[in-house]
C-alpha cells in the first residue's frame, strides 16, 4: 500500500465542499489525486465552478494530518481502502452519482461479482418477516445463486439477513453509519466478528465518526448503490428501509417489496411501494432469480471473438487495451487513466462505437464488443 498516496486519496474526500462530481472534475483537469492538492491556487481557480473558497480549501493541508492518522489506523486494524479510482472499487456504485469518494472495508467482498442483492426492512421484525428473509436467502443459495448479501447491521430485517447469509455459506457485507473503530449496535457485535471472516464490514466514515443518526441516512445510500437489486422484507409507513428503497429506485435499480395484509403495521410500507409501482411484488426467490434474468445458465463461457483494429489512432488503441483490462468503465475514469480530456475521449469513444469496437452501456459505461 502506497502510503503517500493513499494520504492524498483520503485527504480528498474530506476537504469541505468537495463531493463525488467535483473530485472527478479536479482529478481530470489536473491528472492525478496527489496533483490536486500540489497544483497552484490561480490554477485551480481556472477549473470550472472552482471558486476562490474551494481553491482555499484545497490548498490548505490540514486535512492530510488527518488522513495520516487514518493510515495509522486502518494500517493496525488490517482494513483496506477502496478509492472510487482503483480497479476493485465496487462499479455499481460508482455509476450513482453521489457515491462515497472513498471506503474502508474490514475483511473482504469482491463488489464487482455478477450477484449483489440487498436486503432491508423494519427493525421491528415480525416472526413472518425473518422466515420470509431467512427463506429467501436459503433458497437462492440451495438453488446455485453466489450472490452477496448487503444490509445494515442493525436489528430486525438486517441482522437476519446476516445471519441467514452465514449459515448459509454466502458472502455478506454490513455497511456501517460510523466508523471502523466501534460497532453498533453493540449487541451484534459477535455477528460483525463472523462477518468479518465470510464478508466484510464497510464504510465510508473514518474512525471516531460516532453512530449518529444522519450517518444511517447517508449509509443507505451505500447499501443501495452497491447491490442490483434491493429488497424490502417488511416496513412500516416510513422509515429507513423506504429510504433505501427510494434511493435504489433513482439510480435505477431493481426494487422489490413482500406484500403483506393490509392491517398489519409492518406491510403498509411494502404495499404502498407496490401500489404507487415503486417496487416490484416478489413472493419467493422465483421472482428474483426471473426479473434478474439469474435464469439464465452463467456456466457457459464466452465466446470472444478476436479483432483487426485498423486505422486507429494511438489513443483510441490506449482506449482499446484499457478496456481489455479493465471489462466495463465509466467515461470518467478511461479519461483519468489514459490522462485525456471528456471531449476527447467522448469523440473517440463514439468513432470506435460506430467501428463495432466498443459498445456504450447505461449510466455513460463503455465495453469492448465480443
Amino acid at each position: 500500500m502506497n502510503d503517500e498516496l493513499l494520504k492524498y486519496k483520503i485527504g480528498i474526500a474530506l476537504i469541505p465542499g468537495i463531493g463525488f462530481i467535483t473530485a472527478k472534475k479536479l482529478i481530470a483537469y489536473v491528472g492525478s489525486v496527489e496533483g490536486v492538492f500540489k497544483e497552484k491556487k490561480s490554477n485551480l481557480l481556472k477549473i470550472p465552478d472552482i471558486g476562490t473558497c474551494l481553491a482555499n480549501n484545497i490548498i490548505n493541508q490540514k486535512v492530510l494530518y488527518r488522513a495520516e492518522k487514518e493510515i495509522e489506523f486502518i494500517s493496525q486494524y488490517n482494513i483496506k481502502p477502496f478509492f472510487y479510482l482503483d480497479r476493485d472499487y465496487p462499479q455499481r456504485l460508482i455509476n450513482c452519482y453521489d457515491a462515497p469518494l472513498i471506503l474502508f472495508a474490514k475483511g473482504y467482498v469482491d463488489f464487482n461479482q455478477s450477484k449483489v442483492i440487498s436486503i432491508v426492512g423494519t427493525r421491528n421484525a415480525t416472526p413472518r418477516g425473518r422466515d420470509i428473509c431467512n427463506d429467501l436467502i436459503k433458497d437462492l443459495y440451495e438453488n446455485g445463486h453466489n450472490a452477496i448479501i448487503v444490509s445494515g447491521l442493525a436489528y430486525g430485517i438486517d441482522i437476519t439477513a446476516h445471519k441467514a447469509a452465514l449459515k448459509n455459506n454466502l458472502k455478506t457485507a454490513a455497511v456501517l453509519g460510523h466508523g471502523l473503530d466501534r460497532i453498533y449496535p453493540t449487541a451484534h457485535t459477535s455477528i460483525a466478528k463472523e462477518i468479518i471472516n465470510q464478508g466484510a464490514l464497510v464504510t465510508e466514515f473514518l474512525s471516531d465518526t460516532k453512530p449518529d443518526r444522519s450517518n444511517f441516512v447517508r449509509r443507505n445510500r451505500i447499501i443501495a448503490g452497491l447491490s442490483d437489486a434491493t429488497i424490502v422484507v417488511e416496513s412500516a409507513e416510513k422509515g429507513g428501509a423506504l429510504i433505501t428503497a427510494d434511493i435504489a429506485n433513482s439510480y435505477n435499480r431493481d426494487v422489490f417489496a413482500f406484500p403483506g395484509r393490509i392491517n398489519d403495521k409492518y406491510s403498509v410500507g411494502c404495499n404502498k411501494f407496490i401500489k404507487s409501482n415503486r417496487a416490484a411484488l416478489i413472493e419467493s426467490f422465483k421472482d428474483l432469480e426471473y426479473i434478474l434474468g439469474w435464469e439464465v445458465d452463467e456456466t457457459k463461457p464466452k465466446v470472444i471473438q478476436n479483432k483487426l483494429f485498423v486505422n486507429l489512432t494511438d489513443d483510441e488503441k490506449n482506449i482499446i487495451e484499457f478496456l481489455k483490462n479493465n471489462d466495463k468503465q465509466s467515461i470518467d475514469i478511461i479519461c483519468v487513466n489514459i490522462h485525456l480530456p471528456m471531449s476527447k475521449v467522448s469523440a473517440m469513444l463514439l468513432n470506435l462505437e460506430f467501428s463495432g469496437v466498443v459498445k456504450s452501456l447505461p449510466g455513460k459505461y463503455y465495453t469492448l464488443c465480443n
